[in-house]
């Protein structure tokens, strides 16, 4: 028999602090998952979200704070929880003398309720490799079989950390197409990456977090209209040569300067009259034009202005 959670909440954390030594991985973080989301925690490395998740699914001791997880806690409802939850870690080491067919059989029967084993190998597409040998198998498929290895338990609740961290497109998207089949049936994903355009397409809602704290929180669609404008200039100077960053973010309609990626983003209200300002501020400081181009904003954006790093920088 299981409980539901207060508010909806699938997930609930408040205050949550752990340190390690001196360092402090997270300071007073608060999240909320809802029920049936999709649910993402995004942060460059060391900014306590793999510490926070692991907190999450009852491997690690906070110092403070609350969890509550599908409305338990893991002091008092460890052994329910573990029959509840499904977590595929982003590297998970498999024998690779079993079968497909016997690392799902094992797993499976670790819970009390489970899916078939032929119906979770059908769905994620591993018909034809059901009997090969787990050391056998490709990148993609054997982080399909992790996933694989998740949902066997039938969760309600699904962690996937780096889901698909070195997998090639097209598994990538198969690994997708999976949590979004998951989603379909009202339960809940909560998903850490390294990719923005997996963020955006499969999270309902994101947490960016960084020195252990989330610093913005909200669907994707909000969060890239907080940067408040309307188009992302990016151009790289020719000949190597340097430019002065501080003097490009006086040119009119450009809100913020910064360099990345070898080159130089301004964030602009309107193009059309930054551009000609732009073009006419290098040809006076004699500095040629290698590249430049434009886009609309996107969640990339976001963590760079948030937190002056790209999501993939050590």
């Amino acid at each position: 028999m299981t409980s539901t959670p207060p508010h909806g909440a699938a997930l609930l954390v408040r205050g949550l602090r752990k340190s390690f030594g001196a360092t402090v991985a997270v300071a007073d973080l608060d999240l909320e998952v809802r029920i049936g989301e999709c649910f993402g925690l995004l942060g460059p490395n060391g900014a306590g979200k793999t510490t926070t998740i692991e907190i999450c699914e009852g491997l690690t001791a906070p110092d403070a704070g609350l969890v509550r997880v599908l409305g338990r806690t893991w002091a008092e409802d460890a052994g329910t929880l573990r029959q509840r939850l499904g977590i595929a870690l982003q590297e998970t080491q498999l024998s690779e003398k079993l079968t497909v067919e016997e690392t799902l059989t094992l797993f499976q029967s670790f819970y009390l309720r489970a899916r078939p084993v032929e119906h979770v190998i059908a769905l994620v597409a591993l018909e034809e490799k059901h009997r090969a040998r787990v050391g056998t198998l490709s990148g993609g498929q054997k982080q399909r079989l992790a996933v694989a290895c998740a949902l066997v338990g039938d969760p309600e609740l699904l962690f996937l950390d780096e889901p698909t961290t070195g997998l090639d497109p097209q598994s990538r998207r198969q690994v997708w197409e999976l949590v979004e089949q998951f989603k379909a049936t009202g339960r809940t994903v909560v998903l850490t990456t390294h990719y923005m355009d997996e963020a955006e397409r499969l999270c309902d809602r994101i947490a960016i977090v960084d020195h252990g704290r989330v610093i913005a929180l909200g669907t994707p669609r909000e969060l890239i209209a907080s940067l408040g404008e309307e188009h992302i200039l990016h151009f790289v100077p020719g000949d190597e040569m340097t430019v002065d960053v501080a003097s490009l973010g006086k040119l009119a309609g450009v809100r913020l300067a910064r360099k990345v990626d070898g080159g130089v983003e301004l964030a602009v209200r309107a193009v059309h009259e930054t551009v000609p300002e732009l073009l006419a501020h290098l040809e006076r400081a004699r500095i040629p034009l290698a590249e430049l181009r434009t886009h609309s904003p996107t969640l990339e954006d976001v963590f760079v202005s948030l937190t002056g790093r790209q999501l993939r920088d050590g």
